[in-house]
């Protein structure tokens, strides 16, 4: 069966229609990365309701490939601008923007442009493998071990989230409780509706999407100082693609650093800007040079970029196998399967093996049509890191209504979808993470279904998921995500390890 699927799925890929919108997702994603400001999230969501009409493995690989290559694309405007075109592309400013100043842009971009294909290779192999196995392993889980896995999902993204702990899980429990709404799975009736016919069928996850991540993007644009496109100047003079001897000498690194960006991705919650400062930080480690790192050297463009491509493999793991978001991108990834009656989860390799396969072989095909792509078009993508943020607003705005009124043909969806706009604005402004929020509002019906299934298996006993190891030892490692990163248990901890020492604890 395994075997068939894989086939299947590398036939799919290879389809002249997958191939074509493959590499559309590529040209897509390389222009919106390239716009500082603009994620790889907002694209997705973005796109997404225009993928409804497609056969879900077009619709998916398209996806998958704007995915990636919005990750690359954000170092156009990071090496050129100093702007990073999306947060993961951070760190690439560091050397990048020193080696555009001494003309070296091409190079530079060059560089990106290999170690984004090495990382991304080398994850999408680490896809392949890994995915199945997990898959193998969670096809017995019942309701019970799904609610523990649901429990787990939302509890890690809430304690990795940057900033306050208790703000992320804040953010989650709302995203959960608004995963509620609409109708009783068990009983039938109405919850949180306020007699809104609308609601019956619970918040539609695409359009909260789009007003959770374009709709603030597009504020930030219009009230913040930005540019107006008149001092920027947009130009590659010199070779792009590195030498045979300069790729050789950088390979180690490229490795080190996919290694670093599939393990950081694996991790529910963390994301490319976590793998790339964790990249660069060990290049500059392991480097005999490092003095010349935000001088312009070379390596610490390299470690960025092939970190935050080979996250996008590592994040699809536990997205696939466990049903549980790697990443908020991933997250309106699983919203584009769901839109086709396909449901992430441990169930997702037996029942939808094609598809699952589809998805593992075409983000394998996106990086080899990224490097490709992106020799042929990047000169030309500079370009939109010209455009004045005045222009950009009103473009995501208009193309934030269509997206959301194209899903039901509904208006009421898109004063909803405004209403999360103004949510997740408020959340940026006062600092509550927002992709706890999305994990929540996808995890909300799993949970609830899986919890009223689990009590009736129990008879009502709570102690169901005790009698479970596999739950159990999920909810504890649940319980430790939260405790681990809590302040209090930290200064405890510190205080314990100061006694045993044989110190007096501070009491500052």
């Amino acid at each position: 069966m395994t075997d068939t699927a894989v086939l299947t799925g590398l036939l799919n890929v290879l389809e002249p229609v997958n191939l074509l919108a493959i590499t559309v997702g590529v040209m897509i994603g390389l222009t919106v990365g390239s716009m500082p400001g603009l994620s790889a999230t907002m694209a997705i969501a973005l796109l997404l309701p225009m993928t409804f009409s497609m056969d879900v493995s077009t619709g998916i690989s398209m996806l998958a490939s704007l995915y990636l290559a919005a990750m690359y694309g954000g170092s156009i405007a990071a090496i050129l601008l100093r702007t990073p075109g999306t947060p993961s592309a951070a760190a690439t400013v560091v050397d990048g923007y020193p080696m555009a100043q001494r003309g070296q842009a091409g190079k530079a971009l060059g560089l990106s442009l290999t170690a984004s294909l090495i990382g991304g290779v080398m994850s999408s192999v680490a896809l392949l493998t890994i995915a199945p196995l997990l898959g193998k392993v969670v096809l017995n889980f019942g309701p019970v071990e799904i609610f523990a896995v649901s429990v787990l999902g939302i509890t890690m993204i809430g304690s990795l989230s940057q900033g306050s702990t208790t703000l992320g899980l804040l953010a989650g429990a709302m995203g959960l409780l608004l995963g509620t709404v609409g109708m009783d799975p068990t009983t039938g009736t109405a919850r949180f509706t306020f007699n809104q016919l609308n609601l019956f069928g619970g918040i539609p996850f695409t359009v909260a999407l789009i007003g959770l991540f374009s709709v603030p993007q597009a504020i930030q644009l219009i009230t913040s100082p930005g540019n107006d496109g008149s001092e920027r100047v947009s130009k590659i003079t010199d070779r792009m693609l590195p030498s045979l001897r300069e790729l050789f000498a950088l390979l180690p690194n490229s490795l080190r650093s996919g290694a670093i960006g599939i393990v950081t991705g694996l991790i529910p919650g963390t994301g490319g800007d976590t793998a790339s400062w964790f990249a660069y930080n060990e290049a500059k480690r392991f480097s005999p040079d490092k003095e010349n790192f935000g001088k312009g050297e070379p390596a610490g463009v390299v470690a960025p970029e092939a970190a935050n491509n080979a996250v996008v493999g590592g994040a699809l793991v536990p997205t696939i196998a466990l049903g549980i978001p790697g990443s908020s991108a991933t997250a309106v990834l699983m919203g584009g399967l769901m839109v086709h009656g396909i449901l992430p989860g441990p169930n997702l390799l037996s029942e939808h093996g094609d598809v699952t396969y589809t998805l593992l072989w075409a983000v394998l095909m996106a990086n080899v049509a990224l490097f490709v792509v992106g020799i042929l078009f990047t000169r030309i993508c500079v370009t939109v890191t010209r455009i004045p943020d005045r222009v950009l607003a009103p473009v995501i705005i208009v193309m934030s209504v269509i997206g959301a009124f194209a899903i039901n043909n509904s208006f009421f969806d898109v004063w909803l979808m405004l209403g999360f706009g103004l949510l997740g604005w408020i959340f940026n402004e006062v600092g509550i993470p927002t992709p706890p929020l999305v994990i929540g509002l996808i995890l909300g019906p799993v949970m609830d279904n899986s919890l009223q299934q689990s009590l009736l298996i129990g008879q009502g006993e709570w102690t169901v998921f005790l009698r479970s190891p596999i739950a159990a030892i999920l909810l504890v490692i649940a319980m430790l995500s939260i405790l681990q990163s809590t302040p209090v248990l930290g200064r405890t901890l510190a205080r314990f390890k100061t006694l045993a020492g044989g110190k007096p604890a501070s009491t500052e």
